[in-house]
């Protein structure tokens, strides 16, 4: 009697069956790593969506649907007769291997900061390896990144070179000088009439917001998160307060809008309204 697939080999049977040409399913036929790309980081984010919630059934689910777009790019890999999944595996088991000499190795580091210059030591050395000849500070910091992510790695990198604020305090004020830079563009005049440097000033400033979090410690994407999600809680009670009083939101001006978002506020924190 055979034995029962484990899943992963389960997972593999079926993405190879989506893809069979011979009655496979004709969305999953018609993709390929460029368009299910944006899929990938979705589910991603879907995952830290899930461990903010501290919802551990709906993390398991979305780890299977991120299992399951590794699965995908590994199947087409393979289908040009580049690698497949068990590449992938071994790839990343021998990387974690090499990148832990203290682990697996004889290596012995005296604190968590000999550790990482030591990983980003064996990171060049890969890179120097595969043919990579850029020597910066800043090499392999992937520029498919999202932007904020993007901001703090380089920051971070730059920093172990030691260009980097001693503390926070020099990044708020460089906040406010970059905060005032905006205001002036806005004096200007017409919006419109200087788009190309309210997005350059803009950028700087958000730049250095990230900086702040950085020293902070603070993680710029859940930071974010917490206030879209603040946002939204408590901008779809204000639209059930208005509606409970007879008077739907889009139909009050600002100011009434604004009383129903203190409302809203103080309804979240637990005041008498």
């Amino acid at each position: 009697m055979d034995e029962p697939l484990r899943p992963i080999d389960q997972l593999l049977r079926i993405m190879a069956r989506l893809r069979d040409p011979q009655g496979g399913c004709p969305w999953d036929l018609e993709q390929d790593f460029s368009t299910i790309a944006p899929y990938t980081i979705e589910e991603a984010y879907e995952v830290a969506d899930a461990i903010d919630r501290n919802d551990l059934d709906a993390l398991k689910d979305e780890l299977g649907d991120l299992l399951l777009q590794v699965v995908f790019h590994a199947q087409m890999a393979q289908e040009r007769g580049a690698f497949g999944f068990d590449e992938v595996a071994a790839a990343i088991g021998a990387k974690m291997v090499r990148r832990h000499p203290h682990v697996f190795g004889d290596a012995r580091f005296a604190d968590a900061q000999e550790q990482t210059v030591a990983w980003e030591a064996i990171k060049r050395a890969e890179r120097a390896a595969a043919g990579d000849a850029d020597r910066s500070a800043l090499a392999g910091v992937a520029r498919g990144l999202p932007e904020w992510q993007r901001a703090t790695k380089l920051q971070s990198r730059a920093a172990r070179a030691g260009f980097d604020w001693p503390g926070p305090e020099p990044v708020l004020a460089k906040l406010q000088e970059e905060l005032e830079e905006v205001r002036a563009e806005f004096a200007r005049g017409e919006v419109a009439d200087n788009h190309a440097r309210l997005q350059d000033e803009i950028g700087d400033l958000l730049f250095v917001c990230a900086n702040l979090a950085r020293h902070a410690k603070v993680d710029v994407g859940a930071a974010l998160r917490q206030a879209n999600l603040k946002f939204e809680r408590r901008f779809r009670a204000m639209e059930r307060l208005a509606e409970a009083d007879g008077t739907p939101l889009p139909s009050l001006d600002l100011p009434r809008q604004d009383a129903y978002w203190e409302r809203a506020k103080r309804l979240e924190r637990g005041q008498a309204d």
